[in-house]
């Protein structure tokens, strides 16, 4: 298969190559960071919303679907559009979009435009973290590939740890608005960085649309997304009600609220890291032993809700769950083939379309009148959902020897 030359010259192994390295990674990651402040805020901006917009919470959890979906349609559209582009090209492209977007969504003057504008927003996410993790990969070189894409995605965990909370005190001390508009001014910044420090290199001429469709449309492929559509859903589904769930069951004041969103982040770096180490030694069996954690806590959850000492450790157990991330992208790196991008894209399309599925679904819970920690069943039953489909796809890889080959096989 055709590769392009590396994008960093020097070297990344020389002095000068190492600095400029370094500050492309930050670049990529600070766009990470404004896309997780972003994709997130919602959850801890939703009594700003309800009071702004004259809606419910659920309603508010509309508009995190919304965003979700527009992850779904723009990261293999996108992905594949892009696809002859160069690199640098595209990840300007798509921070461009991203800040556009974003800055529509903090001058949204009703309910209905709003919805339109978080879904405008959330077009570009996916493919963004696609290509962002395969130059990364490129520029390190196979030896440090691993590395470089978990830097990339720190800043999505830093997003939840720092991001998030930051964004919900500025929505409590100024507005709502602030936020979406703080995000835009740091993905302008990140596409500044990026076409300073990012040298342009031709795209593989042998790449194209239909090359990457061919190689992308495959059982295990498809099944690994589901996984993560519908497995990843339960986090969802309790993390979008978090805040209504701190207020109206736990009987917290709105400041407690960035305190849990910071809770919930460092458990979602815990789970990252903890996902990574896994993934080494189990492969995609790791995918099994999260699936049933992630049961456990979200079925505990309710029963944990009402007293502060216990929410807040739930919380952080179910931060753990993006655990998930890391042994999905791996197996869809072994199953993909030359859909490398198509795949990474639509890993978190993935994920978003949980992002999209678990709010939906606590939201009937809760109008069907189960209360605001029905949300922890439904989740719990989501992530037993996700561990039928492992086992299927288990069981697929078992009949035709795909797996034990793809985990045998160094990366």
């Amino acid at each position: 298969m055709h590769r392009v030359a590396s994008s960093i010259p020097p070297p990344p192994d020389r002095p000068q190559g190492q600095s400029r390295y370094a500050v492309i990674l930050f670049a990529l990651a600070l766009g990470g960071f404004a896309i997780g402040t972003s994709e997130f805020a919602m959850m801890g901006l939703m009594p700003n919303l309800v009071q702004a917009f004259a809606v419910n919470e659920p309603q508010v959890g509309h508009m995190i679907s919304a965003y979700a979906l527009g992850v779904v349609v723009g990261a293999p559209v996108l992905a594949i559009l892009g696809a002859r582009l160069p690199r640098r090209t595209l990840l300007l492209a798509l921070m461009a979009f991203y800040a556009l977007g974003n800055l529509a969504t903090a001058l949204a003057p009703s309910y209905a435009t709003m919805l339109a504008f978080r879904f405008i927003a959330g077009l570009p996410h996916g493919a963004y973290f696609g290509v962002a993790m395969l130059v990364a990969a490129d520029l390190a070189g196979p030896e440090r590939r691993g590395t470089a894409v978990s830097q990339v995605m720190l800043g999505l965990s830093i997003a939840i740890l720092v991001g998030n909370p930051l964004a919900t005190w500025m929505g409590q001390a100024f507005s709502w608005r602030y936020t979406f508009a703080m995000v835009a001014a740091v993905a302008v910044v990140t596409a500044l960085m990026i076409g300073r420090h990012l040298a342009s290199v031709p795209a593989d001429p042998e790449q194209s649309p239909l090359r990457e469709l061919r190689a992308f449309n495959t059982s295990q492929v498809w099944l690994t997304l589901l996984i993560g559509a519908i497995g990843f859903a339960g986090m969802f589904c309790v993390f979008s009600y978090l805040t209504a769930t701190l207020t109206h069951v736990t009987g917290l004041g709105e400041g407690w609220i960035p305190i849990a969103l910071a809770v919930f982040g460092a458990g979602s770096v815990v789970g990252n890291l903890a996902g990574g180490w896994l993934v080494d030694r189990m492969q995609f069996r790791a995918t099994a032993v999260i699936l049933i954690w992630s049961a456990l806590v979200l079925a505990v959850f309710p029963l944990a809700a009402h007293s502060l000492w216990t929410i807040l450790p739930a919380v952080l157990a179910i931060g753990t769950m993006g655990a998930l991330g890391p042994a999905l992208q791996t197996r869809l790196m072994d199953v993909a083939g030359e859909a490398q991008t198509l795949a990474a894209a639509s890993n978190h399309a993935a994920f978003n379309a949980a992002n999209a599925l678990g709010p939906w679904l606590g939201g009937l819970a809760i109008t069907a009148g189960l209360g605001w920690t029905s949300t922890g069943y439904v989740g719990a039953a989501t992530a037993v959902a996700g561990l039928l489909i492992y086992l299927y796809a288990r069981r697929g890889d078992h009949r035709s020897g795909e797996v034990m080959l793809a985990e045998r096989t160094p990366q």
